[in-house]
């Protein structure tokens, strides 16, 4: 079965950093990319970083390009977005989903082909 878990959110101030991981089950992370999307209050969910084997590289958004760091450690299954110089406007429940076509350049699949999706954490960045 698959699925994904969040963690690592919490309340930190401007400036500050988080780590967030996801863990999966059931997914061979050599073939399935993984996303970190977030979604703000009245917002549409957004991508905000992915990884996957078919990108020459990990692909993050423009609003957290410099600031966040997405990786991965196969051997354990889990997948991380590290971030940094933290905005309030990074404010959000934070998700991770699979890409659910095998194989694919995660930097140009759209939201819909992601899925399922984890619970969410919730990063607030407040002073």
């Amino acid at each position: 079965q698959v699925q994904l878990v969040e963690s690592g959110g919490g309340v930190v101030k401007p400036g500050g950093s988080l780590r967030l991981s996801c863990a999966t089950f059931g997914i061979t992370l050599d073939y399935y990319g993984i996303g970190w999307f977030r979604q703000a209050p009245g917002k549409e969910r957004e991508k905000v970083s992915c990884i996957s084997n078919s990108d020459s590289g990990p692909w993050y958004a423009d609003s957290v390009k410099g600031r966040f760091t997405i990786s991965r450690d196969n051997a354990k299954n889990v997948v991380y977005l590290e971030m940094t110089s933290l905005k309030p406007e990074d404010t959000a429940v934070y998700y991770c989903a699979r890409n659910s076509r095998a194989l694919n350049r995660c930097s140009t699949s759209p939201r819909d082909y992601f899925g399922p999706w984890g619970q969410g954490t919730q990063v607030t960045v407040s002073s």
